[in-house]
């Protein structure tokens, strides 16, 4: 069985807000508006994320778990990131958890506060054991900007 966390009524109301709000070239504390084809419809579907710039590449995490974004990228393999005009084309590859702790670490401390609550009580102080226990719960990709 997959983890989810579902997002409440509140939850999406404020991600409607962030992700239109990243349409008009307004990010919040770096968030930005995901567009990525459904695997079924092959329709855009956007929501916001929280991208993550770490050592020498970008990252998308997905903090809930495996949701319909993270299953539509897998299939997809690309997708677009936009805040204002500024968009900009990827590809997504997702790691494997040996290689998601150093990430989560960083995620979590660029973006803890506002996630943090379903990460089950594990900081970006976590050692890697912690962090790694995790992983499987939380799919990372790493994106390459598309020429």
């Amino acid at each position: 069985m997959s983890h989810y966390i579902k997002p409440g009524f509140a939850d999406r109301l404020l991600g409607a807000a962030v992700s239109r709000l990243a349409r008009h070239g307004v990010s919040l504390a770096g968030a930005a508006e995901l567009s990525v084809r459904g695997r079924v419809s092959g329709e855009w579907r956007q929501l916001p994320v929280n991208p993550l710039e770490f050592r020498d590449g970008h990252y998308l995490v997905s903090a809930r778990g495996e949701g319909q974004w993270v299953r539509n990228l897998r299939a997809a393999g690309e997708g677009r990131l936009q805040v204002g005009s500024s968009v900009r084309r990827f590809t997504a590859v997702e790691l494997p958890d040996e290689e998601k702790p150093a990430v989560l670490r960083a995620y979590l401390e660029r973006w803890g506060r506002q996630v943090g609550r379903f990460f089950e009580g594990v900081t970006a102080e976590a050692g890697n054991e912690e962090l790694l226990r995790i992983a499987a719960r939380h799919p990372v990709f790493r994106i390459s900007d598309v020429a």
